[in-house]
């Protein structure tokens, strides 16, 4: 792919490396080109050897892949040593690999419930605890980017990731604490509906219903995503340390359909009052 950001200065993370976890596809690997974009050294990680490697070929130089379960803790650590191996150090990991699936609450079993927190909660505290003395070792300026998922307020038909990135969030806090005198700092990243090949694999309802529901009127973009994850492995990154920075079109401030439905009349438009000319 190649190429310079459209809105970062030019060498923006030159000499810094990273790490990002689902990165053969999606919004990972678009995170992972923007990365690259401003100069960052990156490597993927999944599962798939055959997509990490298409996607690494694609994506060009600076830019390599390594295969490894992330809920692995053997695994993580792999990962990890690879990256220091190949770029001499770490500075940026983005725990950007999770999932779920759609299911009433009441539904949920045992074991979906236990595969969704060992992906999306154990799955980071292991990439996180195997990069913790990399980049530590950097002295000073390590971030770490933490993907969960907007909106706080609820998730109908996915109350187990819901609880999985609240627990993600909670130990994101906890860790910017502990770390923040090694320089390390310890970012959330809540997003919304994005426009993924993921969310297209839904049926039409879904993902144009979701979209609806947005107070913006429509999905994000994966390039935006990119981009507030090439802004927290910069600089101002540290300077967010511990908190959760959500990008979703304002879901986060609203819950239901978008306009709504009480306001609009039959075609979903919102009625327009007729104003009195000011004398």
């Amino acid at each position: 792919m190649g190429g310079s950001s459209e809105i970062f200065r030019e060498g923006l993370l030159a000499g810094r490396s990273a790490i990002v976890t689902g990165g053969g596809t999606n919004l990972g690997r678009q995170a992972a080109a923007e990365l690259l974009a401003c100069g960052a050294r990156v490597v993927i990680a999944g599962r798939r050897e055959e997509v990490l490697e298409a996607a690494a070929s694609d994506l060009g130089d600076g830019c390599s892949w390594v295969s490894g379960d992330i809920r692995s803790p053997e695994d993580a650590l792999r990962i990890v040593s690879a990256a220091v191996d190949r770029h001499g150090g770490l500075d940026v990991l983005v725990n950007n690999a999770g999932g779920q699936y759609f299911v009433p609450a009441e539904a949920i079993g045992a074991k979906g419930w236990r595969a969704v927190m060992r992906l999306n909660v154990e799955g980071t505290m292991a990439m996180t605890s195997a990069a913790s003395a990399a980049l530590r070792a950097g002295g000073g300026g390590g971030v770490v980017v933490n993907v969960t998922v907007s909106p706080h307020h609820g998730m109908p038909a996915m109350a187990h990731t819901g609880a999985a990135r609240a627990a993600v969030e909670a130990l994101t806090v906890e860790l910017a604490s502990r770390w923040r005198e090694d320089g390390v700092a310890v970012v959330a990243a809540a997003i919304g509906r994005f426009d993924t090949e993921s969310l297209r694999k839904y049926p039409e309802h879904v993902w144009r219903g979701a979209a609806a529901t947005v107070p913006l009127q429509r999905l994000g973009t994966m390039q935006e995503f990119a981009w507030l994850v090439a802004m927290l492995a910069s600089p101002l990154g540290r300077a967010l340390t511990g908190t959760t920075v959500t990008l979703d079109g304002s879901v986060d401030n609203w819950w239901g359909a978008w306009p709504p439905v009480s306001i609009t009349d039959g075609a979903g438009s919102v009625p327009t009052e007729t104003r009195k000319p000011t004398p």
